[in-house]
């Protein structure tokens, strides 16, 4: 197996589908019998995990994990990445904002990297359609302030939903991986650097899907939450 890619799904039945369709037509073009599609199934209380399972009968390429209790993103990609086969492992939104094809471009640009991550902040990404000034504040305020001054963590889009690592790089880091919340992606990355492995990042094609709103004073706290732990625990 050469590619994992691992969709964490929390109440995403409406966007599920068409992200599994998409990504299951490309990559069956392109590495038919030799990827995998993990979703991790957490905490639903709509029809994500029927969803998920149907897109199974359709395409063998897909297997689910299913997870009742609340385990954040973060838990969620982690149990993906435990049930991986792939050489090289990643994952992506359940929304679909990355394309398939960009999601590719990980794939065939990571080299002799040990991480290659998306990014919608560096010469040659297309945002569709452009992010909100609220939006674009936050993601700044987020690389300026905490990515680059509390970690320095020299990346322009640290929480860009698609990234990729190699098996070598990853499977020994996944023991010291706690951070469940929004700093989840800081963590992975900090852990990838120290261990003296290079960030490759890869501008990509992102489009804003409707659906599951943010209430960004919610957010806020809770990530600044999630930083401090991830900064604590370093």
């Amino acid at each position: 197996m050469k590619l994992s890619i691992v969709i964490p799904a929390h109440n995403e039945q409406h966007r599920l589908a068409p992200t599994l369709e998409s990504y299951c037509a490309f990559f069956d073009k392109y590495l038919s019998g030799n990827y995998e599609i993990i979703v991790v199934v957490n905490h639903c209380t709509d029809s994500t995990e029927l969803v998920a399972r149907q897109a199974a009968e359709t395409f063998s390429s897909i297997l689910i994990e299913a997870e009742t209790a609340y385990v954040g993103k973060g838990g969620a990609v982690l149990m993906g990445f435990q049930a991986a086969s792939g050489e090289y492992i990643g994952f992506v939104d359940a929304d679909g904002a990355t394309p398939a094809d960009s999601f590719f471009q990980l794939l065939e640009k990571i080299g002799d990297a040990g991480c290659a991550i998306g990014s919608r902040w560096v010469e040659g990404a297309q945002v569709n359609p452009k992010q909100s000034l609220m939006r674009r504040f936050a993601s700044r305020l987020l690389n300026r302030v905490i990515v680059h001054g509390f970690f320095d963590l020299q990346v322009h889009d640290s929480q860009c939903g698609a990234k990729l690592f190699t098996r070598e790089v990853l499977l020994p880091l996944l023991p010291e991986l706690k951070e469940k919340g929004w700093a989840f992606d800081i963590d992975l990355l900090c852990r990838v650097k120290r261990c003296g492995y290079g960030i490759r990042e890869i501008p990509v094609e992102w489009h804003h899907v409707p659906g599951n709103p943010i209430n960004f004073i919610v957010m806020s706290a809770q990530m600044l939450a999630s930083v401090w732990r991830v900064k604590r625990a370093l």
